[in-house]
């Protein structure tokens, strides 16, 4: 299995970018955000969980969040590999994928990080939200919460996945074909 983690702050072109590479290397793509809304929206064991930590305003344990992405992980016994989007978040996340990969015969083959500078990005959004009808997208404020946060939490995953030799930086800016072969360079090479 080719396990990839894709990292990038929102607008970075995640999604995007998942979908070409999901195509092209025949991987499944796992998004954090699809997966809770799942579990949420079919009101399953692990989203009554989750609902409870939301409801009350809090995030929820990276122990739950882990348990929703391997059920995820394991409706896929078949694939070429996994491309994680939006997981893991934190240190802990990130061991906790470690062990659950290595259980199955697999590890986390590379990390890859879309780059880009915040002013492109929070304009980017900006757009996005004239369309979208996405809230977070339309506060310009709200979009560099996010950022500080993605940059608190994310920064030690990326020392985290340096450490293993498997991280990799990608320009994030330019066309989707350019970052699209940015990409798959990192890729073909692992």
């Amino acid at each position: 299995m080719t396990n990839i983690v894709l990292f990038g702050k929102p607008g970075a072109g995640k999604g995007t970018q998942a979908e070409f590479l999901k195509e092209k290397y025949k991987l499944t793509h796992i998004s954090t955000g699809d997966v809770f809304r799942f579990n949420l929206k079919n009101d399953t064991e692990l989203g009554k969980q989750a609902r409870v930590y939301m409801d009350a305003g809090d995030l929820v344990p990276d122990e739950l969040t882990t348990k929703m992405l391997i059920d995820e992980v394991n409706k896929h016994p078949e694939t070429n590999g996994i491309l994680f989007d939006g997981y893991p978040r934190t240190i802990s996340q990130a061991k906790d994928l470690d062990v659950f990969l290595t259980s199955i015969g697999s590890q986390v083959a590379a990390t890859i990080a879309l780059e880009a500078d915040d002013e492109i990005l929070v304009a980017r959004l900006l757009e996005r939200g004239k369309t979208s009808g996405r809230i977070d997208d339309q506060d310009e404020e709200k979009i560099r919460n996010r950022y500080q946060e993605y940059n608190e939490k994310t920064a030690p995953l990326m020392d985290y996945y340096q450490e293993q030799g498997k991280f990799h930086a990608v320009n994030g800016i330019g066309s989707i074909a350019e970052i699209t072969e940015r990409v798959s360079n990192v890729i073909d090479n692992l």
